[in-house]
């Protein structure tokens, strides 16, 4: 089990654009490097990525909430 952090304060975003679907859901394969989530700060968005391979376990947090550096976005199996 592994946590997915938030490296920046900000607010987090489950899905790239409103009308897409989340980037990813319970039970699918996540590869290292695979963007998870973005993160606003500013009008800039920063992209999540996962820093190992695994099953994605879930979002710990929202979509659309605020988060600060360090929180737990999501996990991996």
């Amino acid at each position: 089990m592994a946590d997915i952090q938030s490296p920046v304060p900000g607010t987090f975003y489950h899905r790239p654009s409103p009308e897409d679907a989340p980037f990813k859901a319970e039970g699918d394969a996540v590869a290292a490097g695979d963007t998870i989530g973005l993160v606003e700060v500013m009008k800039s968005f920063i992209e999540v990525e996962a820093e190992e391979a695994g099953t994605f376990g879930g979002y710990s947090v929202e979509n659309e909430a605020a988060v600060s550096a360090g929180d737990v976005l999501a996990t991996l199996k």
